[in-house]
């Protein structure tokens, strides 16, 4: 009968779905943004490595009273610190010496591709951090030891110049007029959601080929990266690190550091943070707009139940209980919510399929928001169908069927 009566009167259906469809699609979609969002920057940030320290210049803890004062004097890291940190770090596992150098022109015969990032970096890089190869392969030990004319491709650049990156590989291309040949391609990536590389816009070198191109004592920002040897602690490298770096440094005790210990870790916490008032912001503008689709339910169920005032008298004079129709008019508000919920939930899954034809980041309608959104819709369907249905069924037949 409650599904009767939602087929026979469809514009009011129809208006009474709108309300709870917004409500809905807004709280999934908030939900469903803020978790994705989440969920990239969190997957971006391990990447970086969660047992792994980045020696820089600077440190990663800025903000608006950020003493950069403090820093700018610091000696940059150098390549030839690497050998030391191997030989007396017995917590370091693996090491790397790394620089980056944006606005670099990647020409191959007649087409160009301006403000490309160069990369250069040693031996190790590739197994602290991995990289997805389309096609190709990483530096061998000789092409790096020797500082060879090879490159490794970003996405952005191999489908500029080449198409597909089959036709990238063995080809030999000119950075910033130095001579390449190509011997790897990259998959893309997408634009990153914190900072760091931008593979996808990248061509990596060997770094000692890429210093011949690029001085990174004036025109970069080089870093050395170490992992964490097997059974390690990051604490430990940590503290081991800092005593060989000061004593290279030649720091007296009482002098400050002047190279900082970077870590993933830290920048866990402030996520921890930064999240939690995007999920506080994001539960307040999905509750309100689901109390309004709420208030559109229960006004449109009250309407109903005046209407149909001498139909229940009728019923109930020929014997149907309060339950049957209180049972009637709540069915009928959960019946509207969940319909309302499944269409907020389709708007929120084609946002979905939008969202993740363009190269952001991959926007996920979860199960367990699925599941959310069909929940909320019939707990709503309930409070806003409850007291319409009860004081339906509270009615006295004889005044009911009097009524007009």
């Amino acid at each position: 009968m409650a599904i009767l009566e939602l087929r026979v009167n469809k514009l009011r259906t129809f208006l009474s779905l709108l309300g709870i469809t917004i409500g809905i699609f807004c709280i999934i979609a908030v939900l469903t943004a803020t978790n994705s969002l989440e969920k990239n920057v969190r997957n971006e940030v391990e990447s970086l490595g969660s047992d792994v320290i980045y020696i820089q210049k600077w440190p990663w803890d800025g903000g608006p009273d950020f003493p950069w004062w403090k820093f700018v004097n610091r000696p940059l890291p150098k390549f030839q610190e690497l050998e030391p940190i191997k030989e007396k770090v017995h917590s370091a596992g693996l090491s790397a010496f790394a620089f980056s150098a944006s606005g670099k022109r990647v020409e191959y015969k007649d087409d160009y591709m301006e403000g490309t990032e160069l990369f250069a970096v040693s031996g190790d890089y590739e197994k602290i951090q991995a990289m997805k190869f389309v096609s190709g392969r990483f530096f061998a030990g000789k092409e790096n030891e020797n500082g060879s004319n090879v490159a490794i491709l970003g996405a952005n650049i191999w489908e500029g110049l080449f198409g597909t990156p089959e036709k990238a590989l063995g080809k030999t291309i000119a950075i910033a007029g130095r001579p390449c040949r190509v011997i790897g391609t990259l998959k893309k990536k997408g634009a990153s959601l914190v900072d760091g590389i931008n593979y996808d816009n990248s061509v990596v070198v060997p770094y000692l080929y890429g210093r011949t191109i690029v001085d990174e004592r004036r025109f970069a920002d080089p870093f050395l990266i170490i992992k964490a040897a097997p059974g390690a602690t990051l604490l430990q490298l940590k503290d081991e690190l800092r005593g060989v770096m000061r004593s290279m440094h030649r720091l007296r005790p009482k002098e400050e550091d002047d190279f900082s210990l970077n870590e993933i870790t830290a920048v866990s916490g402030d996520l921890n943070k930064m999240f939690g008032m995007v999920n506080l912001g994001g539960g307040f503008i999905a509750f309100f707009a689901l109390v309004v689709g709420g208030f559109g339910i229960a006004n449109i169920m009250f309407v109903t139940v005046k209407e149909r005032t001498n139909i229940i008298g009728l019923k109930k004079a020929i014997g149907a209980r309060k339950k049957v129709i209180l049972m009637e008019f709540l069915l009928e508000s959960i019946i509207l919510c969940l319909m309302g919920g499944l269409l907020g939930l389709f708007f929120v899954y084609v946002i979905t399929a939008i969202v993740n034809s363009f190269d952001f980041f991959e926007f996920t309608l979860t199960l367990s928001n699925v599941i959310l959104g069909l929940s909320i819709s019939s707990i709503v369907g309930v409070i806003a169908g409850f007291i319409p249905a009860y004081l339906a069924s509270r009615l006295d037949p004889v005044v009911a069927i009097r009524s007009n």
